[in-house]
């Protein structure tokens, strides 16, 4: 397979080391990474098993090799055939393939963040035992590998209770159900759907009310608190970000150092880390889940447009050994809202983009709808059709125009009458 460059660069890239990207996320900060490698006189190359998924690497020429990336030692052969000086580094943006990149980044010596710890992270049973014993503050929860025992485990546990895989990612499979009938009924269409769900088990939490927050974290440190707002229950999807989250200073720092003691009790101390908590009232930060990557949602651009600091060059850096600099922070705000249909259908079309960029404050608006395109829920991140993004000097003005910006947009549906639009 050719391997042509990336962009506008000069040359083919020979001599250059590689950075591998063993599959990526759909959207995002996949295409980040490929551009931060380049940025830093890497050579990206994508390794996916249907590299059809990832529209971004055809836009770029992005090289690529077909593997089976589920095989642990097809992906370290195709690393270690690769041209010379060979790879520099190994990374995912994907959650599902973190652990086989820092398996096979061990394996030939380069960074890599400690495979144990991921797996412990993974696994959201593994990771909520090591957090309680050490003291970090957890909903009360059960693992069930059956209905009858998650409805159980909601009677136990009383009111409201979240049942979720305990393998997962962007919200998927994740449902607040109400009482212990709900929770069996939910635990059952995990359990057994397993084209949509491939779980063996399912947690089963005590609901924790609440606004949520998540923490960046890279290398043990905290990166800053980012306010997430979430859909309509009762699923969780989220449909907005805000950083840094308009927070006191004092419960900041309380959110950075409950996110750091999670760190630690799993041991995850080298690379990122997105920790997900929610703040009950008049209670102390409680952490709902530690995934072993950079945040998706794309909060990185978040915070690379509020504060100056890019994470995703951080993560390649450290990935190849390569220093980081630093530099002076912006000390602005920004605002991300996602455009999420209220209903399924056939498009017809999507207005508003021009209009939603023509905004003062606006740096990114995005749709990639198409006319003929059909729109379902899945109830999950994948329901986010498209973008805006803002920044502002203080946090409330971000959110207004980000808030502003997401109105200007209409998906149009092809059952509408004639110059009807419905978000």
């Amino acid at each position: 397979m050719s391997e042509p460059a990336i962009e506008t660069s000069t040359s083919d890239g020979a001599g250059r080391p590689w950075l591998v990207l063993v599959e990526s996320n759909t959207t995002g900060t996949g295409r980040d990474f490929a551009e931060a490698a380049v940025r830093r006189g890497l050579r990206p190359v994508l390794l996916a098993r249907d590299p059809r998924r990832y529209p971004y690497a055809g836009e770029l020429g992005l090289p690529l090799r077909v593997v089976d990336t589920g095989d642990l030692s097809e992906v370290e052969a195709v690393c270690r055939a690769l041209a010379p000086p060979g790879p520099a580094g190994i990374l995912s943006s994907s959650e599902f393939f973190v652990p086989a990149a820092a398996r096979v980044a061990a394996r030939l010596g380069l960074p890599a963040q400690d495979p144990a710890a991921i797996e412990r992270c993974r696994d959201k049973a593994a990771q909520r035992w090591c957090l309680r014993a050490a003291g970090v503050p957890v909903p009360d929860f059960v693992a069930c590998d059956t209905a009858a025992a998650a409805e159980r485990a909601a009677h136990r546990l009383g009111g409201p209770v979240v049942v979720k895989p305990v393998s997962g990612s962007g919200s998927a499979g994740v449902r607040r159900c109400a009482n212990p009938g709900a929770a069996r009924w939910w635990a059952d269409r995990l359990l057994t759907d397993g084209r949509r769900f491939p779980v063996a088990r399912v947690l089963v939490e005590r609901e924790v009310a609440g606004p949520e927050f998540s923490v960046e974290i890279l290398d043990g440190k905290p990166a800053g608190v980012t306010r997430k707002h979430v859909g309509q229950a009762p699923y969780f999807v989220e449909t907005g970000h805000d950083h840094p989250a308009p927070l006191p200073a004092g419960e900041a720092v309380a959110l950075h150092e409950v996110a750091v003691r999670a760190v630690q009790a799993v041991g995850h101390s080298v690379g990122p880390a997105h920790v997900e908590l929610r703040v009950p009232p008049g209670g102390e930060p409680t952490v709902i889940e530690i995934n072993p990557r950079l945040a998706g949602g794309l909060i990185p651009r978040l915070v690379r447009h509020a504060t100056g600091r890019d994470l995703v060059d951080e993560v390649v850096a450290g990935a190849a050994a390569l220093p980081v600099p630093g530099s002076p922070l912006a000390g602005r705000f920004a605002s991300i809202r996602f455009l999420v249909p209220q209903r399924p259908g056939l498009v017809a079309g999507v207005t508003g983009l021009a209009q939603a960029r023509a905004l003062p404050g606006i740096v990114e608006a995005y749709c990639p709808l198409q006319p003929g395109a059909v729109i379902g829920f899945e109830h999950s991140f994948a329901d986010r059709q498209g973008h805006v993004m803002a920044v502002a000097p203080g946090s409330e003005a971000a959110a207004a125009l980000a808030d502003r910006a997401l109105a200007e947009i209409r998906i149009g549906y092809a059952d509408e009458r004639a110059g009807a639009t419905a978000r």
